[in-house]
């Protein structure tokens, strides 16, 4: 082409702008990405949901029904649905109950938001009116919770029971539920308005014996047997010394050899050994200590053999390698500081024990150490179980039951469980989106709609029909009775606060609150962009 003086090359109007399908096409490709995850864990919801298994690259097994767990193994690539992973991890650590429901609702709310699209309705738009919509809705749950105090023992174990009763080890939930509560309550300031810490409570799994062997032990447990093969395998009157020096030959940082060429030398060398050892273990004596607590070393054994011999000889009790994450909990119950140097080891370090004692369990031994004296503020539980799966899965369901009671410690009220807080507020919501005006209207009804997920979902997971299951449940509560919901035992819609199935209001609030906070993320997004590594 031949391009003339006086001819000026156009600039191209609105190139920038001409492909708009693709913002488009990103957030479908995002929804449906986020939907996909929903969906493989919508299964898992309530207590007739039914359990996954998940089979690790390196051959592992574990079977779970806990979302928070199913998501975190779950190997997922799409950058939008690891957003959902993150959303019910976030939930895990906020309220740590609800981890299944917290990314159904959010798929819900992600198939309502394709179908604004579809409509024209713009993102932005949306996302604004579903910020508006989780406010409302959080307003409409508080109304419709009660407070409680937390010595209503009662209402704090059936709480912790509903939780327990859509897990594997929902039979025995009559006996972990009262344990959940004690544990958190002996960790609890009676007066603190604040958080539980669950590091105060330490769980030890045991392999051996059923889950109803699963005990609560006011006191502290190490999971290794006594060293000694002769020392005392039960102490009474017991004089705890947690030391951090090893018991044992001295040895360089850098490894040397030390070659002795005459018996005379090698002779010297042993004694020297043994001058040392037995200066430290007079010392011990000297103290009036008979139960020795010993952190792990890294570079040396930190009882020798020797030191073992002569340890037993002045019967006190060893409980060695005690790892170094665990020193801190050790401290914390016993009121203690670890001893860093053999100066330091006198009777003023040294800590009182009614009874001290190794004791079997299954095919393992452990310590116990009760009757602690000016005990510090926290407990132990020892969980039991036939074979490794059901004694992960015992764990992880005391996890959740012992989260459920911190979150009523933070937020002190209670709101009926099976599906009907969300038909609640699915109800109200869509009466109050009647009283918008243009695209808000819109937006509210669409919200509404979606939080009907759960009960759908609960009443498909227990073989009822949804359709009808849901519709009767919206009837019930349209007539003014909000404490309706499904009863998946007897498969009827009954008053479920009488059927003693309650959850915290704070599990609910963080459900809908993070829910709708991921998909607003979600929507906002318009192009992903790959960079240069």
């Amino acid at each position: 082409m031949v391009v003339k003086p006086n001819m000026v090359a156009k600039k191209p109007q609105g190139q920038a702008y001409k492909d708009k399908s693709k913002p488009a096409d990103i957030r479908l490709s995002n929804i449906n990405a986020a939907k996909a995850v929903s969906d493989a864990i919508r299964t898992s919801l309530g207590p007739r949901g039914m359990d996954k298994m998940i089979q690790a690259s390196n051959g592992e097994v574990t079977i779970t029904n806990d979302g928070a767990t199913i998501l975190k193994q779950m190997n997922v690539i799409h950058p939008a649905a690891k957003m959902l992973v993150e959303l019910s991890r976030a939930q895990d650590v906020e309220a740590g109950d609800g981890t299944t429901s917290v990314v159904v609702v959010a798929g819900a709310l992600l198939e309502a938001v394709e179908k604004l699209l579809q409509m024209g309705i713009h993102p932005t738009a949306i996302s604004e009116a579903f910020q508006r919509c989780s406010a409302k809705a959080v307003e409409i749950l508080t109304e419709m919770s009660r407070p409680i105090e937390l010595n209503d023992r009662e209402s704090l174990v059936k709480s912790a029971s509903t939780s327990l009763n859509s897990k594997v080890v929902s039979q025995h939930s009559s006996m972990l539920a009262p344990l959940a509560v004690d544990a958190v309550l002996k960790v609890t300031e009676p007066n603190a308005q604040g958080s539980v810490d669950l590091k105060n409570i330490k769980i030890i799994r045991s392999l051996g014996g059923t889950i109803e062997d699963t005990e609560l032990i006011d006191g502290l447990v190490f999971t290794q047997r006594s060293s000694g093969v002769n020392g005392p395998k039960r102490v009474e009157k017991a004089k705890i010394g947690l030391i951090q020096f090893c018991i044992s030959a001295p040895k360089t940082d850098m490894d040397h050899s030390v070659i002795v060429s005459d018996y005379a030398a090698m002779d010297r060398v042993l004694k020297e050994e043994r001058a040392y050892i037995l200066n430290i273990v007079k010392q011990i004596k000297k103290s009036g200590c008979n139960v020795l607590l010993v952190q792990k070393s890294i570079l040396r054994d930190a009882v020798s053999d020797l030191a073992q011999h002569f340890l037993d000889k002045i019967k006190v009790m060893v409980v060695k390698d005690i790892e170094r994450e665990d020193i801190e909990f050790v401290c914390k119950t016993l009121k203690c500081r670890p001893i860093a140097s053999l100066d330091h080891f006198v009777a003023e370090s040294l800590v009182n024990a009614d009874l001290v004692e190794e004791v079997a369990s299954g095919s393992t031994k452990f310590v116990k150490v009760t009757g602690i004296q000016n005990m510090g503020q926290t407990v132990s539980i020892v969980v039991r179980g036939s074979n490794k799966l059901v004694l992960e899965e015992a764990d992880r369901s005391l996890h959740d039951a012992l989260c459920v009671i911190r979150c009523l410690v933070k937020k002190r009220a209670l709101i009926a469980g099976g599906g009907a807080p969300e038909i609640e507020m699915a109800l109200q919501l869509a009466a109050y989106a009647q009283t918008q005006q243009g695209v808000d209207a819109y937006c509210f009804r669409a919200f509404a709609n979606a939080l009907e997920v759960i009960p759908s979902t609960l009443a498909e997971n227990a073989g009822l029909n949804p359709i009808a299951t849901v519709t009767e449940l919206r009837n019930r509560h349209a007539q003014g009775e909000k404490n309706a919901g499904i009863n998946v035992r007897k498969g009827a819609i009954t008053d479920i606060l009488a059927e003693n199935v309650v959850q915290p209001l704070l599990v609910s609030i963080s459900s809908i609150t993070l829910a709708s906070e991921t998909v607003r993320s979600i929507l906002k997004i318009d192009d992903i962009i790959n960079t240069m590594q």
